[in-house]
């Protein structure tokens, strides 16, 4: 088997991550929320914030996805 079959790629491990870091993202953004109305701002409902998530995920999935491809390196080496 060669290195390529064995190693997943970046974009592979960021479609297998996409639930995980939206889900995330989501929760942050509605924790944030909750804070945010301290000075007046209103709550987001969690039904937004996970709307909201779809689009903010992206690059924090594409980061994430960086990562793991990175410790994964570091581990077959």
């Amino acid at each position: 088997m060669s290195d390529q079959e064995q190693n997943p790629s970046v974009m592979k491990i960021a479609v297998f991550l996409y639930p995980f870091t939206m889900a995330a993202v989501a929760v942050n953004l509605y924790m944030l929320s909750l804070a945010w109305q301290r000075i007046g701002l209103p709550v987001l409902s969690p039904a937004i914030s996970v709307l909201i998530s779809l689009v903010l995920c992206l690059p924090a999935n594409w980061l994430a996805a960086r990562w793991v491809r990175r410790l994964l390196d570091e581990a077959a080496d």
